[in-house]
């Protein structure tokens, strides 16, 4: 059996393809000309990371000595898949919802979901080396604090699509793609209390 794997060039790539499907969400609300285009373009990114998820749990299963602990392997990718599957959720959200027109907020917090899922990206490819792991719980701070701004965003969006929004059916389609977008700077989180606890572990 194999000794390690190649784990940690599988998590590069995962986080790789989340950055690209965040990258095509801020277009996506940013010109609502190519909504079809950009949400199938995020639908063949998370298809690839799913790939990737698959193989890194087909890895783990065949690797006799992994370089983590394979339940936070696990995790790691399981909360790093589910990024991406958020932001197709969101991109099939706005397709299938016929919005005719996006939020300031709902911009926003795209943009929120990138910057989260940049930072995810440069604290996996530090994990190799433990001598990193003062820069990785930096930028695991950054990224509790961008979902932080994330939660301000989503309260006072929603505040305001309550009081002001009077379509009823709109509200509602609008309130659904801000929950998801927060939700996926939430997995960001997650991603980054996972890195976090294999530091705490491996100091």
């Amino acid at each position: 059996m194999p000794t390690e794997g190649k784990f940690f060039d599988l998590f590069c790539r995962h986080a790789d393809l989340c950055v690209q499907g965040a990258q095509e969400m801020v277009a996506l609300m940013t010109n609502f000309d190519d909504i079809d285009k950009r949400a199938h373009a995020i639908e063949v990114l998370e298809k690839q990371a799913d790939k990737v998820t698959h193989e890194t749990i087909d890895l783990l299963h065949k690797t006799f000595i992994t370089p983590l602990d394979r339940d936070d392997i696990h995790q790691l990718i399981t909360r790093m898949d589910d990024i991406l599957d958020l932001l197709e959720d969101a991109a099939q959200t706005v397709s299938l919802y016929d919005i005719k027109a996006i939020t300031p907020e709902a911009k926003r917090l795209a943009e929120l979901c990138l910057e989260c899922t940049e930072k995810v990206k440069v604290a996996v490819s530090l994990l190799h080396n433990m001598d990193n792991s003062e820069r990785m719980l930096a930028i695991c701070e950054e990224i509790d604090r961008l979902e932080s701004d994330a939660d301000h965003v989503m309260r006072a969006a929603m505040s305001k699509l309550f009081r002001d929004e009077p379509d009823v059916r709109n509200l509602i389609k609008l309130k659904a793609i801000y929950e998801i977008l927060e939700t996926v700077t939430d997995r960001c989180e997650d991603v980054a209390n996972i890195i976090e606890g294999i530091i705490v572990q491996n100091a």
